[in-house]
């Protein structure tokens, strides 16, 4: 894909000092992009605005960042507002930031779980609400990051998935609403990434969540991030990296029954396998 569809263009990328969103960043950077990223790590932040200016087509490109928590409403719209001002308004906004804590069910302190929510959904809902009404005049647009457990329930994920088919279902009507201002809406459902956040959810992962992610390949963030790049230009809607992520999509809307058989399958043989060791 050429560079003219984002060159000039500002993009805003919440969690965007690593993972996906820096992945994204630095792939829009290629392209010629104005980038501001956001996170709560000012370290990381500083690291990250380096590595994307090293990927500008130009130095004339404007690259920033600001220290933001998205699940803090007030703090949304304070730094999202200070940054239309001395940024300009954004012409595409990736929702990227999000946390994942897996573990069985009754081990999920109420904190973690209201903490998965306001990060993943009220995180993307502070954003939108905030930046929309600035995207309206001149169009854009919106990618909200779900995942492959925003439409299918995994083993151990109760609370990342129940954030994330939310954000599923806001951008399905987010993209109803707005598509009279010309802003698109997609929303993008990466498999297992190899990102600091995927590491991270390995510490508490129940031993049913890691045979299942064992079947599946795990990505690289600049591979998803092409891929939704790409989705993007093609103005998909849902926006899958993979064809192992597409296949498990496609049967689970044709065929939910045998994939939960089969998932199930997977669940008995690692607790069988658990037992004996």
């Amino acid at each position: 894909m050429g560079s003219s569809l984002y060159k000039g263009r500002i993009i805003y990328i919440t969690g965007g000092s690593s993972g996906i969103g820096l992945a994204a960043a630095r792939g829009f950077s290629a392209l010629g992009a104005h980038v501001i990223i956001f996170a709560r790590g000012e370290e990381r932040l500083g690291k990250a605005v380096k590595e994307i200016e090293r990927s500008r087509m130009s130095k004339t490109q404007r690259v920033s960042s600001m220290s933001l928590d998205v699940a803090d409403h007030h703090a949304v719209q304070e730094q999202m507002t200070r940054a239309v001002t001395g940024f300009g308004a954004p012409g595409v906004l990736i929702n990227s930031a999000g946390i994942a804590y897996p573990d069985y069910f009754e081990n999920i302190p109420q904190e973690k779980f209201r903490e998965t929510v306001s990060t993943n959904l009220c995180g993307t809902w502070n954003t939108c609400s905030c930046l929309v009404p600035y995207m309206k005049p001149g169009g854009g647009h919106i990618v909200n990051i779900s995942s492959i457990a925003g439409f299918l329930g995994v083993f151990g994920y109760t609370a990342y998935s129940a954030s994330k088919f939310a954000v599923m279902g806001f951008s399905e009507s987010l993209r109803s609403e707005l598509r009279p201002y010309r802003i698109k809406v997609s929303v993008l459902c990466p498999p297992d990434t190899d990102t600091p956040q995927l590491r991270e959810e390995d510490r508490t992962g129940p031993a049913e969540t890691r045979a299942i992610a064992g079947n599946a390949t795990v990505m690289s963030a600049e591979h998803v991030a092409d891929a939704m790049i790409r989705g993007m230009g093609r103005g998909q809607f849902v926006i899958i990296p993979g064809v192992e992520g597409r296949f498990i999509h496609l049967a689970q809307r044709l065929f939910p029954g045998l994939v939960r058989r089969i998932m199930d399958a997977q669940v008995r043989k690692a607790r069988k396998a658990a037992s004996h060791e």
